[in-house]
């Protein structure tokens, strides 16, 4: 490889270091599960890698029975990024699940350093700034505020004295929704009720008041994504 090409490929890395490591921050400061140093390192593989696949081969493509798909393992690059995006997520009861906004940043992260590693400098910054913006414009204060609450809370019944429906209408009073619920019965005969709850953040106080009135109210965990 001549001095010019690689030269070329450094800077094509170094940039790669740079947009991994603004997205990263971002996903950091919001004390995400994957942060700088796995932005930083996802977008430096990834430019390392079309790099290797763009110019790695010239030796071989030198003989005319051969020959090669330069992109064959960038499309690799993109299927393997799943694995370590499955890693940040965390499954949350049966259902739901935090971590997919940072998993598909990963992804996303993937692409930016494809992008700078095939030399398409502007397509990876601006695809960065994009990200960027979309993160930053999401999480603005109006937004936050209007932002629904998830939960779950485990309610004894039979010291309540509350049916579904009868707890379903207090819940409404005070802003809080009753997504899914399961009847638990304990060994004691005692029935307990585990839901899937949600609010809005405003509604968060009305919350905290209910449960200090609700003596049957046993756990409450809420999720702030």
């Amino acid at each position: 490889m001549h001095w010019y090409p690689l030269a070329e490929s450094l800077i094509r890395l170094v940039a790669a270091i740079f947009c991994g490591a603004l997205i990263g921050l971002e996903r950091e400061k919001r004390f995400k599960n994957a942060g700088i140093r796995t932005h930083v390192i996802v977008a430096l593989a990834s430019a390392l890698m079309t790099i290797v696949s763009k110019y790695g081969f010239f030796d071989v493509l030198a003989h005319e029975s051969i020959s090669l798909d330069p992109s064959r393992i960038t499309a690799g690059v993109v299927s393997a990024i799943g694995f370590l995006g499955a890693g940040v997520i965390i499954l949350r009861g049966d259902s739901a699940a935090l971590g997919l906004t940072t998993a598909a940043g990963l992804w996303a992260t993937v692409g930016v350093g494809i992008a700078i590693g095939a030399g398409m400098y502007s397509v990876g910054f601006a695809a960065t700034v994009m990200m960027l913006l979309i993160q930053f414009i999401l999480h603005i204060r109006w937004l936050k505020i209007m932002k629904e609450v998830s939960g779950e809370v485990i309610i004894n019944l039979s010291s309540s004295g509350l049916t579904v429906d009868l707890l379903r209408e207090k819940l409404k009073e005070i802003g809080v929704q009753l997504r899914t619920f399961t009847i638990i019965k304990g060994k004691d005969g005692e029935l307990r009720l585990s839901a899937h709850i949600s609010f809005s953040a405003p509604a968060a106080d009305n919350v905290m008041e209910w449960m200090k009135e609700a003596s049957y109210v046993e756990t409450m965990t809420v999720y702030m994504v």
